[in-house]
Parts: C-alpha cells; structure tokens; sequence
C-alpha cells in the first residue's frame, strides 16, 4: 500500500553529526530532534524527512534499554546488515551534490540491471548503505 508507515531506525554512535551529514549530503529535512537537556551531543530521537519519506535515529549509547538490542553501527561489526533505499528524481545530481558533502559513493550511477531506473549507493560516515535510485516501486 502506497503511504505504508514502514520508517527505518538507525543509530549512531556521533548522531548530531549524522543529522548534519544526512541533511547535507542526502538532502533530509530535520523534523524534530530531541536532545538530552544535560547533555546535547546525545540525541534521544530524531526524525529526518526527505519528501514523503522518514528515517527516526537516535544516538547508540549504554544502557539498560540499550543493552536489548544491542545496537551498532556497520563500522563497527566490519559489515552492513541493511541498506536504506530512497527514491529520487535525478540519480546523477543527487550523487554529485551527496559526493561533493563528503558522501563516499560505493557504487557509481547506473542502469538497473532487469528492471526500470537508474541508481547508486553511498556510505554515511558510520557505515550505512544508502541506495539512492529512480525506480519507484509504487509506479510500476
């Protein structure tokens, strides 16, 4: 169903500077940032926005509730375990605008191979794929 309320969560070990990097480099809007009152280089929970789109995030920290889950970032698993696909209008633009705010493209603009579209992938600075592309599988 077009709309479907599935948003990613992430965390970061320095979120502060990954809000800045994913508004800079990939274009997200903050939405709301709640950062602890004693402390604001630690983010209870963010959301960012990109047109219909929102990713929430917050920063990795210990903790009781924390320990559940055992979050990390790919950096430091030396692996990725999910990659975030946005649909955007110009592939070649927003890779040009996300590599020139520092993005590292680790798969150059292209064709997609047996279906519609054209894409690429960029790492954020703790290790999360982005996958930016044209195909948009609601308008298939």
């Amino acid at each position: 169903m077009p709309g479907s309320p599935v948003i990613p969560g992430l965390r970061y070990v320095d979120a502060p500077a990954a809000i800045r990097f994913l508004c800079d480099a990939f274009g997200f809007e903050v939405h709301v940032s709640y950062e602890d009152e004693a402390d604001p280089h630690i983010v209870h929970h963010a959301q960012l926005v990109l047109g219909e789109g929102m990713v929430m995030l917050g920063s990795r920290r210990d903790g009781e509730g924390e320990s559940l889950y055992n979050w990390a970032t790919p950096r430091e698993l030396g692996g990725v375990t999910t990659c975030i696909y946005v649909v955007v209008p110009d592939v070649d633009a927003h890779c040009l605008h996300a590599r020139n705010e520092g993005a590292v493209v680790v798969n150059e603009p292209h064709d997609n191979i047996g279906y519609p579209g054209r894409g690429y992938d960029a790492l954020d600075p703790e290790g999360n794929v982005w996958s930016f592309g044209t195909y948009d599988p609601w308008k298939v």
